[in-house]
């Protein structure tokens, strides 16, 4: 930590988090309902989904559509303040995520866009959106009709001073309501268009490829005080005590923006939604308590899954569904040919708007070298740089030249026949490097801006989905072609965060995981046992090709989809038993996401059809009796990884979050399956709950051993299973020690006299029951006595 960061104004921050998802079935009454059972459970903070005006009926609220006001459909800012008195009535504070990257394409709702596109580039609104005024000839592309904008325009009407599509309803300039419709529509500073244009010729930046979402210029000032004043006022009246950040890469200058808001917030807790590669750091001079915990997570998963048998799994992964190389059969191959896919289609727009941009910078440059630089020359350069970034964005505040390597820059140039073409890399790459100056700035925001969809979008929305021979590990910040993590390098990673970044964001679930911790934990026990995962998996098919061989649905011809095929029997064997229609929406939005056979905008009906009878008659069906019951054969060692995942999660360095009903057992899969509203209190609290309450109230009451000035010390363990026991001290005064790869010790003869050497003192068993003897533990500690109950165990020492 440098010494700036340490010298930052930063307040107390929590000891635990419980993000909570808002809508209007959930508004902040039902959260202020559930205050006495959350405060009992023992967090110190509740994390609030975004609370600001949304698009009306949102099931998430990052579609903004009023940054000034509090969301009416929640219980407006009364219920806000409401929900906020009851927290503190309990001891608990509130935690509420912003969103500054991007506001809702919602005319209609969203007032502030109504106006630019009444009033174009004069309206003063106009500085808030990020749009090209200098492409489509001045007009904002809005793609939502349904076809060309001629078979649609008979559903195009004027009413008043208005225009209406549909559900759709744009504002009319002044004076052109009479206009015959075609002039009326070219009079307009926007543009109706066909949805398909957006690939290509949209105009304002959006989040990812999402055209409903619209880029918000908070690198202005004016707009910075005028998005935020209604969080800031709430920040500092007591109402809000911390922030969480919404993709804060969208920006075009985080560094910017984050000295800003520590500013005007006063220092308060704020964690950034930062996805961190293998190896990154998050920059140092941001004055913000650290990200909201991806990077935890991978270290956590990676804790519980054998890379050896990882490795073997990948082997019977590539003989049962023969995947190409780069379409599913290996990891970094499938990342770059996403890539160059979501540039080409996605991200074409943003692509093409780069290319204008280094075009400008190139011809107006008083240096020689930048001048006749073809845009086709340009445009293959960017895109062979971008493919080769492995961090979703370069920082002002970092080194470019480390993410924009040299080495990246070798391989580009050998897309060009001509090597005095190839010179365009080295442009671009100077231009990255901060070449031009003032004049470049626009470039390498959107550059970096750029890269950062592009990441996501190959990554987490596409070759997450192509590359399958381990679910568990294809998770956001996971890295599926290395999907391990030793002991020895989980403890190097928690002594950098208790150093460096102390109150950092945790988390194993979120609305954004693919997969919660406990469907990740039970595929995880996969990497211990993978040739009897293949073996059970032939049975499977084999059976279901039995009882398919005569049908006419397709089901048959599905089978034929070997990757598919794998992803859905992990999928049904990390879910355990589940409604089919769960699996079904998820497996759909799956092949979709992976675009090799279908797509979301280029659907093939056939196909779909073909996996949703496959899914039904396969892991859903009498076949799946297989899987489910190798499932309960292994359900032992899923408790074990279960627990384990909870426990390290909630005494590693950083302040825990965790997402609504994963106290207890929690089983979801990717959204919307895990929004689904949960129960407070849990139904049946079960052994996870007991561990998690034990945990938080553990945190709450010794904060000091889990704060800022805390120490983390890895524990190691003796004897023949000692790499099964992953221990830590905090401070002195807390023990943690959970069982990994726990198949893996039962099949070579379990603890033995394998022991942990204690730190000084007597040590308490925190997670024994209400009605056991207390059991105290000193010195060297048998293991198998640790883990006579459980295959965890907190230790507190006795004062």
């Amino acid at each position: 930590m440098t010494p700036e960061r340490r010298a930052a104004p930063v307040p107390v921050p929590p000891t635990a988090t419980y993000r909570l998802q808002l809508q209007p079935a959930f508004p902040f009454r039902a959260a202020a309902a559930a205050v006495p059972y959350l405060a009992s459970l023992g967090v110190s903070h509740l994390h609030l989904s975004p609370v600001l005006e949304a698009v009306p009926g949102s099931p998430h609220g990052y579609d903004v559509v009023d940054p000034t006001r509090v969301r009416a459909e929640l219980g407006g800012e009364e219920g806000l303040r409401e929900l906020a008195r009851t927290a503190r009535e309990h001891g608990l504070g509130l935690v509420v995520d912003i969103v500054p990257n991007h506001m809702a394409m919602a005319p209609r709702h969203n007032r502030a866009l109504w106006e630019v596109l009444r009033e174009g580039p004069g309206s003063p609104y106009a500085r808030w959106f990020d749009i090209d005024w200098e492409a489509q000839g001045g007009q904002v592309l809005l793609p939502v009709l349904g076809g060309p904008v001629g078979a649609e325009l008979a559903h195009l009407r004027v009413d008043g001073d208005v225009l209406r599509y549909h559900d759709h309803v744009f504002p009319l300039r002044e004076g052109t309501a009479d206009l015959p419709l075609p002039r009326l529509l070219d009079a307009q500073w926007y543009r109706p268009a066909w949805w398909r244009l957006a690939r290509t010729e949209l105009n304002y930046r959006r989040f990812f490829s999402i055209s409903e979402l619209i880029g918000v210029r908070v690198e202005d000032p004016e707009v910075f005080e005028a998005t935020h004043g209604t969080i800031l006022r709430l920040l500092h009246e007591g109402v809000v005590d911390g922030l969480r950040v919404d993709h804060p890469d969208g920006l075009a200058d985080p560094d910017g923006y984050l000295e800003r808001l520590h500013g005007a917030s006063g220092g308060r807790w704020t964690v950034v939604e930062k996805i961190l590669a293998d190896g990154e750091r998050l920059p140092d001079s941001w004055p913000v308590a650290g990200t909201t915990g991806y990077d935890a997570l991978r270290r956590v998963d990676g804790l519980f899954t054998d890379p050896a048998g990882a490795g073997e799994l990948l082997g019977h992964y590539r003989r049962f569904a023969a995947p190409q190389t780069d379409r599913g059969g290996d990891w970094a191959a499938t990342v770059r040919r996403a890539a160059y896919g979501v540039l080409g289609h996605e991200l074409a727009a943003e692509t093409e708007r780069l290319t204008r941009v280094a075009s400008r910078v190139c011809a107006t440059s008083a240096d020689p070298a930048l001048r006749d630089r073809a845009p086709w020359a340009l445009r293959t350069a960017l895109e062979e740089l971008l493919v080769r970034l492995e961090v979703y964005r370069p920082y002002a505040s970092g080194d470019p030249a480390a993410v924009v390597t040299e080495e990246a820059a070798e391989e580009a140039r050998q897309a060009f026949v001509v090597p005095q073409e190839a010179g365009a890399v080295d442009v671009v790459r100077g231009l990255v490097l901060g070449g031009e100056g003032p004049s470049g700035a626009e470039f390498r925001a959107r550059f970096a801006q750029t890269s950062s969809a592009l990441r996501a979008k190959s990554v987490e929305d596409t070759a997450f989905y192509r590359y399958v021979p381990l679910l568990s590990a294809n998770e956001v910040g996971g890295d599926p072609g290395d999907p391990g993590v030793s002991p020895a390098g989980f403890h190097a990673y928690c002594a950098r965060v208790q150093r460096d970044w102390p109150a950092t964001g945790t988390v194993v679930s979120t609305h954004d995981t693919k997969r919660s911790a406990d469907v990740r934990a039970a595929l995880a026990v996969l990497t211990e046992c993978p040739q009897r995962w293949a073996d059970v998996l032939e049975q499977a098919m084999r059976t279901q090709q039995d009882t398919t061989d005569d049908a006419t649905d397709g089901a048959s011809d599905a089978m034929a989809d070997g990757q598919l095929a794998w992803a859905a029997w992990q999928t049904v064997f990390g879910l355990g038993p589940a409604a089919p229609e769960r699996v079904q929406e998820a497996l759909l939005k799956h092949v979709r996401e992976a675009g090799l056979y279908t797509s979301w905008t280029e659907q093939e009906p056939p196909y779909e059809k073909a996996v949703a009878a496959f899914v039904a008659a396969g892991p859903c069906g009498a076949p799946g009796e297989r899987v489910a019951a190798l499932r309960a054969a292994l359900e032992p060692y899923v408790r074990a990884n279960v627990l384990g995942t909870a426990l390290v999660h909630l005494t590693m360095p950083g302040v825990p979050d965790l997402y609504q009903g994963t106290e207890s057992e929690y089983r979801a899969l990717v959204d919307p399956d895990n929004r689904r509203p949960v129960r407070f209190p849990p139904a049946d609290p079960g052994v996870k709950n007991a561990v998690t309450a034990a945990a938080l109230r553990l945190r709450r009451r010794r904060p000091d051993a889990f704060g800022e000035r805390a120490t983390y010390e890895p524990l190691p363990a003796e004897g023949a299973a000692a790499e099964h026991c992953l221990a830590f001290a905090r401070s002195g005064r807390v023990v943690t020690a959970v069982t990994r790869l726990s198949l893996r010790l039962a099949e070579t003869g379990g603890w033995r006299e394998t022991r942990l050497t204690l730190p000084p003192g007597q040590w308490v068993d925190v997670l024994a029951e209400e009605r056991e003897p207390a059991r105290a533990f000193t010195g060297h500690a048998r293991v198998a006595d640790l883990f006579e109950r459980l295959p965890v165990a907190l230790l507190e020492r006795a004062d």
